[in-house]
């Protein structure tokens, strides 16, 4: 029997991906954010984001776009200049505050997907690890390990939970794969712990 916290892959219409405003470098960065969403345009799953037009951001917007997919920007008026706004998106909700929307952003989407970032993408991902921990939503939260890039995450989280700080099952409810495909595949099907933290 299914428990309450399993997740519906049917239910798999907007992705929330968090990613850089920065493109880093390489252009292995970038051409993942592509295939991500050109990824997500085929299987008709709406993108929400940051709302930016550069780095990482614009180029998985770009991409759905251009395959024919919807993709909703939530930008506060306050990053505007660090954060270009995109002009052509399918929908630009403007907030007041960056709590604003992260909560909007949450709230629109049906799963997580960090790509390859910096600070602001890695506070994201462990607010949105963090509501998931304490029962706030049973949504999946995925990371596109992109070369690697987060695989000394990984050992740290291992570590933390070799020391007693995160529980084996809430570090298992971080799904990776370096492929977005394969990514995709395992959000459909992701079944959130139903422990208490």
């Amino acid at each position: 029997m299914t428990n309450i916290f399993s997740f519906l892959g049917e239910i798999l219409k907007k992705i929330c991906v968090y990613c850089g405003s920065s493109g880093g470098y390489g252009k292995s960065y970038l051409d993942a954010a592509w295939s991500l969403g050109r990824e997500l345009a085929r299987r008709k799953i709406g993108l929400i984001y940051g709302g930016a037009s550069v780095g990482v951001m614009g180029q998985i917007a770009n991409s759905v776009l251009e395959a024919g997919g919807n993709v909703t920007g939530v930008l506060p008026k306050g990053v505007f200049r660090q954060e270009i706004p995109h002009s052509n998106l399918t929908d630009m909700i403007e907030v007041a505050t960056m709590h604003e929307r992260k909560s909007r952003m949450a709230e629109l989407a049906d799963g997580f997907i960090a790509l390859p970032g910096g600070l602001g993408t890695l506070e994201e991902l462990f607010e949105i690890l963090t509501w998931a921990q304490l029962r706030l939503h049973a949504k999946p939260v995925a990371l596109l390990n992109v070369e690697s890039y987060f695989s000394k995450l990984f050992e740290f989280l291992d570590h933390a939970v070799s020391k007693g700080f995160i529980l084996q099952a809430h570090r298992d409810m971080i799904i990776t794969s370096d492929s977005p495909e394969l990514l995709l595949n395992k959000l459909k099907v992701y079944e959130a712990p139903d422990i208490e933290k």
